[in-house]
């Protein structure tokens, strides 16, 4: 079995920790460096329920998208949730390593992650100065609302499921896509001149000025949604490389639906009175 020190040097190598925007914090959270590494857990959020399935199935390492400690902190005091976290992992000898932005600009990335989960063609990057975000293409044109449907019928199940704007029978052939919230990404979709957006944590005005705009469609998933499929690509990158190296090593990828939203419920029909 490989020692930490040499997953997480393989894990920077795909996901470069200089890649990652300034505000993140990304890399080892906890971990012994000499420890041995049998079995690697991939999910998006480090989370309670992520700690409590690396414990059952016995992982050393959990690899998530999102960063435990964002923001500075002065404890990780068990009475928190996020120092109970820590205190789990610490406690079963589990370490935590986080790829966030520099996951996401990584080529193959987050992105790629979720065209691929689309059946989708890229053809470059949204935002080639970092690399965020794709462009893509279809095998055959789709209505806005096909579209909507493949979205919905690929991603995970969540509560919020697909939001969308946009006229349902307009013609898609080429759209922008980004794991993760999208909604700053505006210019760069209407300067590459697709018919659809597809990404997460869409607001009101910055979607009312884009439709307002031009006739964009835009699909709106749940955050957790968009960045799972990444779980899966990473995975099976560190797979390749354990074959590589001839390493003892089992990854697996968490299925625990860690989308915060639990259920919704549909509007009422009929206008305001």
């Amino acid at each position: 079995m490989p020692r930490l020190s040499e997953v997480i040097a393989e894990l920077d190598a795909l996901w470069p920790p200089d890649r990652a925007e300034q505000w993140d914090a990304v890399g080892t959270v906890c971990g012994d460096p000499d420890a041995r590494v049998g079995r690697v857990l991939f999910a998006v959020d480090p989370v309670q329920e992520i700690a409590d399935e690396a414990v059952s199935l016995g992982a050393d390492l959990i690899v998530t998208h999102h960063p435990l400690y964002l923001r500075g902190t002065t404890t990780v005091a068990a009475g928190h949730f996020k120092g109970r976290v820590v205190h789990d992992l610490i406690k079963n000898d589990i370490a935590l390593h986080v790829a966030h932005t520099n996951a996401d600009t990584a080529d193959p990335g987050v992105s790629d992650a979720l065209a691929g989960a689309l059946d989708l063609r890229v053809t470059g990057p949204l935002v080639p100065e970092n690399g965020l975000g794709r462009i893509c293409e279809l095998d055959r044109p789709e209505t806005l609302a096909e579209f909507a449907a493949r979205a919905a019928a690929r991603l995970p199940a969540t509560a919020q499921g697909i939001r969308v704007a946009g006229d349902p029978d307009m013609p898609v052939r080429r759209v922008a896509v980004s794991g993760g919230s999208g909604d700053s990404l505006f210019d760069a979709v209407r300067a590459a001149g697709v018919d659809a957006f597809l990404t997460s944590d869409l607001r009101h005005h910055p979607v009312s000025e884009a439709t307002q705009r031009t006739p964009l469609g835009l699909v709106d998933a749940a955050h957790w949604a968009t960045e799972w499929p990444w779980c899966e690509q990473a995975a099976a990158q560190l797979d390749a490389i354990s074959d590589r190296h001839g390493w003892d090593l089992r990854v697996h990828v968490s299925k625990t639906v860690t989308d915060p939203w639990s259920f919704h419920h549909t509007s009422s029909p009929g206008a305001p009175n």
